[in-house]
């Protein structure tokens, strides 16, 4: 508005009275004084005479026609830099942007959806969770913020809830020190996940200089509700209870969330009335919470995914276009990249290197290969650069045991089953982590030698890498153990170096010893691929709110892709060709899910119906479905391959026999006519029909079936083949993974 008329007596004014002015003008526009105070979150009064405030589009190209206004211009961001899985993802651009055609743009960022997290708790003095320029706090919302403990916390206008469960873990554990009987997270999970799902824009954040950038999460104007269900771990056990994850998925559904972000889970599929995250999660679902899970970090074993009940959202982990290079430079000029995020570095000259089996403490070599608390010899370690294995216990803790022995470095080498999977970690010394092929070139060379030398290089961030993204080894595999019917996971997304805001009780390396502190940090696992989808989900949600959980996980599923920037096939992190046993339907597209064009929904008497399949009886699904009328429907547990999911699988097929799979699409895009197209397994015929579907109108839903027959010496084996069936108009491409074992 041009500048103000105070003349030279600028420090005399009014400051609160040109603020009325500003609210005055922009509660012309907005229809009260008090909406215009919630919008505004600059009110400029010395020299310059404007406002900064939250706007929609329509409202600031009207307020630009004023005759008194001189400009209207969007808050450019000028940070080049992001903490780059949402550039990964496609919401913005190298330099900052946000096109208009992101999902960003389109969803207002998750503008006031609300997103719960089940974890360790939050720490709200972070910077993620600050609430300059939010409006009010949507009406809906029920939740409070417990902060009548020792240490609480204190809620705003961005994180609206933070509660914490704990009767059900000091049932078996005893009571908690009172210092940490709060919502507060002492441990930085809780943070990571949060902020990584809703955290608001952060600039400059990093983790000891690396991945500098702007932190931001999918929904980033979502408000957020902390749901702490995970204390210390017992014993080996984790520290997560099921009498507390139910409380707060009961919790979280009276105070009115919108999406529940669930990175935890048992070690296995377990039974579904057993299980806490999958009974909390039907009910959820069933009052129109979409809840997304981990699919668990214990790969590349088959069958180890959990959460795997069809109601949920399953996602596997893999990585994005971001490395932090670390070379191990041996005496034989050999040099091996690797990655880290060692915030101390050694001079580049050579040191001792030794394999850490050779400096074991005792003659059973197989503790200090992969460097086990106690298994050392500091004599032999004492300023030398050691060589760990990967395996049993943290990577970190592993740098940690060769530093109290005395070393001055690691080496991490992967095991075979780790393959090409490299992470960086904020160890405690200089350090890199190398592949398992690498690592046998630097066993090899340790062999070859009775002097071995090496030196480690300071890390830094390279960004563009290829080939990404690849499917880390920890990601939990499938076959599904529970019901093979159902693909599982449904999704993956970025779950490898991934930084987000943390605790400040916390070290990043997560050991006690580690007196660091950082406000941010770097961290790996299917934990971190889940909160990309859940604020994936707010984002969605604020576009269509009327959208049931089944659709949005069928327009996320369809519209996922399976090749990777270099337009190969996604890999396994042996960079073998991955399959949908690791990453479901394919890497997660939020822009292409905007519109997915047809989707496969699902209902409540569906999963009822599919709990039936199962063996649940009447009695048991009436009170489940809290109707004492309820009976299960009459149809064979065969029939289970026919719940109306995304994918298709068939795991039990008969050579020379075929199966009749029956899905229903429902149009959410405009009148339109679909035809198929199928890949189909090796050794497997498969046939559609109809083989075109027209739509012509919004919410028309079409039945089709697919018969798959395996074929007689057709080849595949007896192992699991897979295919794939394209739906299009030429302008959607609704693609289904096909999955058959004969």
């Amino acid at each position: 508005m041009g500048a103000h008329n105070h003349g030279i007596e600028v420090n005399s004014i009014d400051t609160e009275q040109v603020r009325e002015t500003h609210y005055g003008f922009l509660g012309s526009y907005l229809g009260s004084n008090e909406k215009a105070k919630d919008a505004i979150f600059y009110s400029y009064t010395r020299y310059i005479n404007g406002f900064a405030a939250n706007l929609e589009e329509e409202e600031a190209l009207e307020i630009s026609k004023h005759p008194n206004v001189v400009s209207v211009f969007p808050n450019k961001p000028k940070r080049l830099h992001t903490t780059r899985s949402w550039e990964f993802l496609g919401l913005e651009r190298s330099n900052g942007r946000v096109p208009s055609e992101s999902i960003w743009t389109k969803a207002k960022f998750g503008r006031d959806v609300i997103i719960g997290n089940l974890d360790t708790g939050v720490w709200p003095e972070s910077e993620s969770f600050r609430d300059e320029g939010m409006g009010p706090i949507p009406s809906k919302w029920k939740g409070i913020c417990q902060n009548e403990t020792k240490i609480g916390v204190r809620c705003n206008r961005k994180l609206i809830g933070a509660r914490f469960f704990s009767k059900g873990y000091e049932s078996v554990a005893g009571p908690l020190d009172p210092l940490i009987h709060s919502p507060r997270d002492f441990d930085g999970h809780g943070t990571h996940t949060l902020s990584t799902a809703a955290g608001r824009p952060v600039p400059d954040a990093s983790i000891f200089g690396y991945a500098n950038g702007t932190a931001k999460g999918g929904s980033p104007a979502a408000r957020v509700a902390a749901y702490k269900v995970c204390w210390p771990s017992v014993g080996e056990d984790g520290g997560c209870f099921d009498a507390d994850i139910l409380a707060a998925f009961d919790t979280a559904i009276y105070d009115g969330v919108n999406v529940l972000s669930t990175s935890l889970g048992g070690d296995h599929a377990g039974d579904y009335f057993a299980d806490g995250i999958a009974i909390g999660a039907f009910h959820a679902v069933r009052h129109g919470v979409t809840v997304v899970c981990s699919a668990g970090n214990s790969g590349p074993a088959a069958s180890s995914v959990t959460n795997v009940a069809p109601w949920i959202i399953t996602v596997g982990a893999s990585t994005i276009d971001r490395e932090f290079p670390s070379v191990a430079v041996l005496g034989d000029h050999e040099h091996i990249k690797g990655q880290s995020l060692s915030a101390t570095f050694l001079k580049n000259n050579q040191y001792p290197l030794i394999n850490s089996a050779d400096a074991s403490k005792t003659t059973n070599k197989s503790d200090a290969q992969i460097c086990l608390p106690n298994s050392l010899d500091s004599m032999k370690v004492k300023g030398k650069i050691v060589v760990c294995l990967r395996g049993q216990n943290p990577r970190v803790e592993k740098g940690s045991v060769v530093l109290q022995a005395g070393g001055i470095g690691m080496i991490l080498a992967n095991d075979e089953a780790s393959g090409d999977e490299v992470i960086s970690d904020a160890h405690v010394l200089p350090a890199t982590h190398i592949t398992y092929a690498d690592g046998l070139k630097v066993y090899t060379y340790l062999n070859s030698t009775r002097k071995a030398t090496g030196y480690i290089t300071h890390p830094k961030t390279a960004l563009n890498t290829k080939p990404a993204p690849f499917m880390a080894a920890f990601s939990s595999q499938g076959p599904n153990s529970l019901n093979p019917e159902i693909l599982k996971p449904d999704i993956t997304a970025p779950g490898v170096s991934i930084l987000a805001s943390y605790s400040g009780a916390a070290s990043p390396s997560t050991l006690n010893t580690d007196t660091r502190r950082s406000a941010f940090a770097v961290e790996s696992g299917t934990s971190m691929s889940c909160p990309h989808v859940a604020g994936i989900v707010g984002l969605l949600k604020t576009l269509h709110p009327n959208w049931s959980p089944a659709v949005i996980r069928s327009a996320i599923m369809t519209s996922a892709r399976t090749r990777d920037n270099m337009r190969e096939p996604m890999n396994n992190a042996s960079f073998a060709k991955a399959t949908p046993f690791s990453y479901g339907a394919g890497h997660v597209r939020p822009n292409r899910a905007m519109d997915p064009g047809l989707v496969y929904d699902a209902t409540t008497e569906d999963y009822l119906a599919f709990l039936c399949d199962n063996g649940y009886n009447s009695s048991q699904m009436a009170s489940f479905a809290g109707s004492k009328h309820y009976a299960c429907p009459k149809r064979r547990s065969s029939r289970l391959v026919n719940m109306n999911y995304p994918s298709i699988t068939v795991p039990r097929l008969a050579r020379g026999h075929a199966r009749v799979v029956r899905r229903v699409v429902k149009n959410v895009g405009g009148p339109g006519t679909y035809r198929a197209h199928v890949q189909a397994p090796v050794g497997v015929s498969v046939k559609v029909v109809p083989e075109e579907l027209v739509f012509k109108r919004v919410g028309e839903e079409k039945e089709f079936r697919v018969f798959v027959e395996a074929k007689k010496g057709g080849g595949g084996g007896a192992g699991y083949v897979f295919g794939g069936l394209l739906w299009t108009d030429g302008v959607h491409y609704v693609r289904s993974p096909i999955v058959v074992r004969a």
